[in-house]
């Protein structure tokens, strides 16, 4: 092998688990690699068009799957630097410190976690830093944070103030959204002129023309490929296995699909961060003598155990006007962990604003049938200037038969939904929340993947599938993510997820990611 496609750390996705590793190793002075499938996203004017995102999805991949009945499905996956993180909406929370301990739902029980809240407590701060959140630290009454976040928090325009005094005066907690944003605030809430973001519309799902959106590509490869020379980005390079040496114990090669041709890179060690799913299929993919059900697959854990939360987006229409510009400032948690309602006493979720709604985006992804049964008379661009849009998620609890792995040729995934009780439960609750503030509204079902609540297809939120923990037999990674079977593959994705929690998962990704960072930092 030629001495140059060696190197001292190889990382597969450049996603905020890969990327963020990578980040926190650069000053080592180490040779990385990064192995990214994809390309740069284009920057272009389809960027903001619902109908380019949302109806034709122009940038997803173009693949199919099939699900657990025998039909087929294109995952809304994105191959690109920065991973996924590309159109994600950017909410980047904290899991609440209970999340880590046993929690029993309506559906089942949660698993407890191998490590405290406590043992992330200061990669959490280090990757609100890195991601530039905003928020205000204490009106969240379940954020366990204890520093003051980074940035001051994205202020409400109007509308989303009223809503928020409007649910305090009920009792209930509404606070600021964590943003991961590169903005700069006026007095009044919109951007300066030095701002990256400007604070417009097409933000949930659209990736960011301006790059405005702290995500993967902006706050760590640009930045890292920039500065440090001894990290090299290799991207439309597909890693189609892991090779190990003869006692199966390392990984000794990667065998990368570039360009229509073979290529092999080594390194001392191998960082596998290229979301649930996909990670998932390299280690199945990985198949060998010495690990026959997959790479680091003697447990049969690799590939389970997937999440997604339950997730729901809800258009309220509403009879007045809605003129908010940016309106994904706002969240509520009191019903988190408790329904408040006696007779269901179980955890609900959270609710949390997102995007507005353009007319496009309604008329490509709503259930048109429901549309024109309650409001056949109002056109798709009325409707938007009414609705105000909510994303609603609950927990979703991990079991084995949920999962992603290779049959004939062809990649599958079974899902079997764990806790859509409580979903229901938590739109009811915000449509009766809406209606005791004086906004009575009807509640549409507006799936950013062309259904109800968000179907198979839906892959934000992917976790599981190599959980950690200190039970060879049933995980996969130890508590450092270390492979049990393979003692130099890591893996930093949200494949090493045990349990969910309801809020969104990259920033307890990007903080798990610079923990091991630091762990591997120490043994290189």
């Amino acid at each position: 092998m030629a001495e140059n496609t060696h190197y001292d750390l190889i990382v597969i996705g450049s996603g905020p688990g890969g990327a963020a590793l990578a980040q926190r190793l650069a000053p080592t002075g180490k040779r990385i690699l990064i192995l990214e499938r994809g390309d740069y996203l284009p920057r272009e004017e389809a960027n903001w068009s619902g109908q380019a995102v949302f109806v034709e999805g122009k940038y997803q991949a173009d693949e199919q799957w099939v699900n657990k009945d025998g039909g087929t499905f294109a995952p809304q996956l994105h191959y690109n630097v920065g991973g996924n993180s590309k159109v994600y909406g950017s909410a980047l929370f904290r899991l609440r410190e209970r999340d880590f301990d046993e929690v029993e739902h309506a559906g089942g029980v949660s698993p407890a976690w191998p490590l405290s809240y406590q043992d992330f407590a200061p990669w959490y701060d280090e990757a609100e830093a890195l991601f530039h959140v905003h928020g205000r630290r204490g009106e969240d009454p379940l954020d366990p944070g204890s520093t003051a976040y980074p940035f001051v928090p994205v202020k409400h325009e109007p509308k989303v103030q009223e809503l928020s005094d409007k649910l305090t005066g009920l009792g209930l907690h509404p606070f600021h959204l964590p943003l991961g944003i590169l903005l700069d605030q006026k007095e009044d809430g919109f951007a300066t002129p030095t701002s990256v973001c400007m604070r417009c519309s097409y933000f949930d799902g659209f990736p960011c023309l301006l790059n405005g959106k702290a995500d993967a590509q902006v706050m760590c490869v640009d930045p890292t490929i920039r500065d440090y020379p001894n990290v090299t980005l290799l991207t439309g390079a597909y890693a189609e296995r892991l090779d190990t040496d003869a006692s199966g114990r390392r990984v000794e090669s990667i065998l990368v699909q570039r360009d229509g041709r073979q290529e092999r890179y080594s390194a001392d060690t191998v960082v596998v961060a290229c979301g649930s799913l996909s990670s998932a299929l390299l280690l199945l993919r990985s198949a060998n003598e010495q690990h026959p059900n997959g790479l680091a697959n003697g447990s049969d854990q690799v590939g389970r155990n997937y999440m997604r939360h339950e997730m729901s987006i809800v258009m309220a229409v509403m009879k007045h006007v809605n003129e908010t510009v940016f309106q994904k400032t706002l969240a509520l948690s009191d019903f988190y962990f408790d329904s408040g309602d006696p007779d269901y006493p179980h955890p609900l979720g959270l609710i949390q604003m997102c995007a507005t709604s353009h007319a496009d985006q309604i008329k490509g992804e709503a259930p048109l049938a429901s549309l024109m049964k309650h409001l056949p008379d109002m056109p798709f661009a009325e409707m938007a200037r009414h609705s105000m849009d909510f994303w609603l998620q609950t927990e979703d609890l991990p079991i084995p038969e949920n999962r992603v792995y290779y049959q004939d040729g062809q990649v599958h995934l079974d899902v079997t939904e764990t806790n859509e009780k409580s979903l229901k439960r938590l739109k009811a609750k915000l449509e009766q929340v809406l209606s005791d503030i004086g906004w009575p509204a009807m509640l549409i079902e507006r799936s950013l993947y062309l259904g109800k609540d968000i179907p198979l297809s839906g892959t934000a939120h992917q976790a599981g599938t190599c959980r950690f923990g200190t039970d060879p037999s049933t995980s996969v990674l130890d508590l450092d993510c270390r492979a049990h079977e393979v003692e130099n593959l890591y893996v930093t994705d949200a494949s090493f997820f045990p349990s969910i929690g309801a809020v969104n998962p990259t920033l307890t990704i990007i903080a798990n990611a610079l923990r091991v960072a630091s762990i591997i930092e120490a043994r290189l």
